[in-house]
């Protein structure tokens, strides 16, 4: 063998080949990782871009007249202007005043009745079909009666919020306490406890995910019944602002409003999925903690 041929030889240390094949492998899971990461994000945002984009090209084609269907640009232009002049922030915390007054007490008044109807079934039997009844009646049937008993004014708007947010926390309250396993009480029966105890450590914890799933309906009723509300009553809010553009046929205001209570709701509506996830992790770790 001539030197020249000697020198282009290359001499690896074994096992080189094999770690470059795991370094391939391990950067194929890494770049397969990365992938569905980014789908799992771009999934929720695909079908909003693909409206966007047609509402862009269906603006600047001239589709739909300007005076109904304005450009997103000029939206997009109001909302700021709203922003800048603070009228924005105005309409947003009276709105948010009336949905955290009405939701709280609806919410509650709600758990409390769930809770009673849940754990008996007497209270169930006297109860439960008058308010079957009763919360089939929209919310904007009850408007004039309660408008006849408090006026116009604010707790016109808390009532009716309240009432919205009500109903799904108590029937989510109910079907949460009623879905306890039956084998879950016979043993606590068989070691003795309470009945504070069953309520505490055997229904309570296995309702817990149907009670999140009555305050995320509770606030969604009673977030479009806010804006139902100020539709009609009300001088200030997000609702307001609507009726007003459409009143002057500001099409670009009302749509500004409209993107603006979308995205209240949306980032509201998420909060509660966290704090549901929260508390579903919390609860898995105290049982894993006490196996």
């Amino acid at each position: 063998m001539t030197q020249s041929a000697v020198h282009t030889l290359e001499v690896r240390p074994p096992g080189s080949a094999a770690k470059s094949l795991d370094s391939a492998v391990i950067s194929t899971h890494a770049g397969l990782r990365l992938l569905r990461w980014a789908g799992g994000w771009l999934e929720p945002v695909v079908l909003p871009l693909a409206l966007l984009a047609l509402w862009t090209v269906g603006a600047a084609q001239g589709w739909i007249s300007a005076q109904v269907l304005p450009s997103p640009e000029f939206v997009i232009e109001t909302l700021r202007d709203l922003a800048m002049s603070g009228d924005l922030w105005l309409h947003v915390q009276a709105s948010m005043q009336r949905m955290l007054v009405g939701f709280a007490v609806g919410s509650l008044i709600g758990l409390l009745l769930g809770t009673a109807m849940g754990l008996s079934r007497s209270i169930e039997a006297y109860v439960l079909p008058t308010f079957n009844a009763l919360v089939q009646i929209p919310v904007l049937a009850w408007l004039p009666f309660v408008l006849l008993l408090v006026g116009i004014g604010e707790p016109l708007k808390y009532i009716l919020i309240a009432k919205a947010a009500m109903v799904p926390v108590a029937l989510n309250t109910l079907q949460g306490f009623r879905q306890a396993p039956a084998t879950l009480r016979e043993v606590g029966q068989v070691y003795g406890y309470s009945r504070r105890q069953q309520v505490l450590e055997i229904i309570l914890p296995t309702a817990i995910p149907t009670l999140f799933t009555g305050l995320r309906l509770g606030f969604t009723k009673a977030w479009l019944s806010l804006v139902v509300v100020e539709l009609v009553a009300s001088s200030e809010g997000l609702g307001y602002l609507i009726v007003y553009g459409r009143q002057l046929f500001q099409l670009d205001l009302v749509m500004a409003a409209v993107i603006v209570v979308g995205a209240i709701g949306y980032v509201i509506d998420r909060l509660f999925d966290l704090a549901e996830r929260r508390v579903a992790g919390a609860r898995s770790t105290a049982v894993q903690g006490g196996l």
